[in-house]
């Protein structure tokens, strides 16, 4: 097997890649999952030089430990990036092939009456600032990752303005989550920026946003499993369809640049699917 010494994997590399990651423009949770993947890719080399057998192997080795499909596919998309950057696209291979889904994983969906009861849950706990967070993200369809544009110009306005790789999309905030939301402003005397910030004045991470909402789950009676940010913009995006029946403008609202992304907001559970297949009569 012939390796060349100079693909070997340095913090300088690394370095260098997250410099092209923010050239292109790609967002922070992207970066930084990407720069996770190829540390990791660079451990599991120990040291050794980069080549396609071992891009191969490193793989196979991912679906040896039972990682999703979905999951596999995504470390080797950062993977794909990093050897582009590099200029060793020979070391790439082919992702996974998956099938469509045709339902999700009820285990993993978040219903309706589970998003209230987590609502009534941080309410009782006095957490209004986390209450309103998961309301804005729930009402909107923003990714956590956009919470930062509500801001008290955006509340007056009634709507933010938000930045994605080059594309600008506006997103209506509901009168009712202005009003609520200009009531936390004024209590919490903020005249102008960011409305969620933690004690030091900074905005809230996704890390730090995640765990408080895990530590609702017991006092809401719901798994953990379902409770993080990015379940509350599926919850957004089922909820969206079954009002306007418009996969396109869903994909506008939710800031999708392709349908197909879309689609799998909207895959049904096995329950709804169970139920479908009842309805067709065809087993005696």
């Amino acid at each position: 097997m012939f390796t060349n010494p100079n693909h070997r994997i340095t913090e300088e590399k690394i370095s260098r890649f997250k410099a092209w990651l923010l050239c292109e423009e790609r967002s922070a949770a992207t970066i930084e999952k990407y720069l996770r993947d190829i540390r990791m890719f660079a451990a599991w080399l120990q040291s050794r030089s980069v080549s396609k057998d071992l891009t191969a192997a490193w793989k196979a080795n991912l679906v040896e430990q039972g990682l999703a499909p979905s999951t596999v596919n995504g470390k080797l998309a950062a993977l794909h990036s990093f050897l582009g950057c590099m200029g060793w696209p020979d070391c790439r291979v082919r992702f996974l092939r998956i099938q469509r889904r045709v339902f999700r994983s009820k285990e993993k969906d978040l219903s309706r009456a589970e998003y209230e009861r987590l609502l009534a849950a941080a309410e009782r706990q006095h957490k209004l600032q986390l209450a309103l967070l998961m309301e804005s993200i729930c009402g909107t369809g923003i990714r956590v990752s956009e919470v930062q544009c509500i801001t008290v110009e955006a509340v007056q306005k009634g709507f933010a303005q938000i930045s994605l790789k080059g594309k600008i999309r506006t997103i209506l905030l509901p009168g009712k989550l202005c009003r609520k939301l200009k009531k936390f402003a004024k209590e919490r005397k903020i005249q102008r920026g960011q409305l969620f910030v933690g004690t030091d004045g900074k905005p809230l991470s996704r890390c730090a946003i995640w765990a408080q909402m895990k530590r609702l789950c017991k006092a809401a009676g719901v798994e953990p499993g379902k409770v993080f940010p990015h379940n509350l913009r599926h919850l957004f995006a089922r909820t969206y369809y079954k009002v306007c029946k418009d996969i396109v403008q869903l994909a506008d609202v939710l800031g999708h640049s392709s349908i197909e992304t879309t689609r799998i907001y909207l895959v049904s559970t096995g329950e709804e699917h169970a139920r479908h297949l009842e309805r067709l009569g065809l087993v005696s």
